[in-house]
């Protein structure tokens, strides 16, 4: 799900102008950077890609990259390019574990969306986002603002891949996501930066373990809800997004299959109508609404009068996630991996 931070003012033409004059002093969008920041031409460059409508054409290697959702951000760690980040920000959870010591060299910019004069100020090379409302007019800035200063801009596949995001909220999906728009995120940026084996060797690892966490289950008889964030007006999992791999791999149902919205917002009247076997639970570290964390939202589940009634809450059914492994990240990965390890533990594997 994405950030519900207040959008950020957008740069006015006046500064955007300013920084064409930043960048080019800088050197920003040349081509003599090699992958490892020498002075020669990198083989393979420039690299032009299709992505989410545009064409994006990267003439060297980044060495100042910003990547400006957490998503794209713990990508590009697992590729081992923190030497190449500028910046990072939109955080909904502690890093990766396994990412920390990367992590910690990288500027934090904003815990939530910035400006785009924070971005600008690091003169970035590169800009990469999880979410296509993230580069679009009430986010950060639209991609073309970016672009006509010579920077070019990446937007995860898995949130334009049969996705409709025209309409309001968090978009609605026209075809189920599966992993390999995940895989193809890996693959494309690690090109990106001129390290494609290191994107080969990630997704393989990631596939591994998507096999292993399946082997031999069958969750056909569980019946799964999603919940990300808000107990006022719960934001849920509809049919198609990164929740939907989870349980499409592992047999399952999600309760609210019936909506292909991203994050519907469904009262807690109809969710204890549904009656799910299992809750799966956003644990996040942030504070833009209510219940953000696991235990306020288990909190609230077992106190409210309609929601503590339902035989999850009343078993304690619960599996917690990062906000991240909910996402169509590479953390998704994490989040089948646990909800697989719930449905084992409370006897619902098959």
């Amino acid at each position: 799900m994405l950030s519900k931070a207040t959008p950020a003012p957008i740069r006015t033409a006046a500064l955007f102008a300013a920084g064409v004059v930043l960048l080019t002093a800088c050197g920003g969008g040349t081509t003599d950077s090699s992958a490892d920041g020498g002075g020669a031409k990198a083989d393979g460059f420039p690299l032009t890609l299709k992505n989410c409508g545009r064409t994006v054409t990267v003439k060297a290697p980044p060495q100042r990259a910003v990547s400006v959702d957490q998503g794209s951000t713990e990508i590009l760690l697992s590729l081992g390019l923190a030497d190449r980040l500028a910046g990072t920000a939109t955080w909904s959870d502690p890093v990766m574990k396994g990412l920390e010591k990367a992590n910690k060299g990288v500027e934090r910019i904003s815990e939530n969306r910035p400006s785009s004069e924070k971005v600008l100020d690091k003169e970035p090379d590169f800009l990469s986002a999880s979410f296509a409302s993230t580069l679009a007019k009430g986010g950060v800035a639209p991609r073309e603002q970016f672009e006509k200063l010579g920077v070019p801009t990446y937007i995860s596949p898995a949130d334009c891949t049969g996705k409709d995001n025209s309409g309001g909220g968090d978009g609605a999906r026209t075809a189920p996501l599966t992993m390999d728009s995940v895989y193809t995120e890996v693959r494309e940026l690690s090109q990106v930066f001129g390290v494609p084996e290191r994107g080969d060797a990630l997704v393989k690892k990631l596939q591994a373990r998507v096999a292993k966490a399946t082997d031999g289950i069958d969750g056909s008889k569980a019946s799964l809800l999603y919940w990300f964030s808000d107990s006022k007006a719960p934001y849920l999992a509809g049919c198609c997004g990164a929740p939907g791999v989870i349980t499409r791999e592992l047999g399952a149902k999600n309760v609210f299959d019936d909506t292909h919205d991203e994050w519907p917002q469904i009262s807690w009247e109809t969710v204890a109508d549904r009656n799910p076997d299992v809750l799966v639970i956003g644990d996040l570290s942030r504070t833009m609404q209510t219940a953000e964390s696991a235990e306020k939202k288990i909190e609230f589940l077992e106190s409210n009068p309609v929601t503590k009634t339902m035989d999850a809450v009343k078993n304690r059914r619960y599996v917690l996630l990062s906000g991240q492994a909910m996402n169509p990240t590479i953390r998704t990965v994490e989040g089948l991996e646990r909800v697989a390890a719930g449905l084992r533990d409370f006897g619902l594997a098959g």
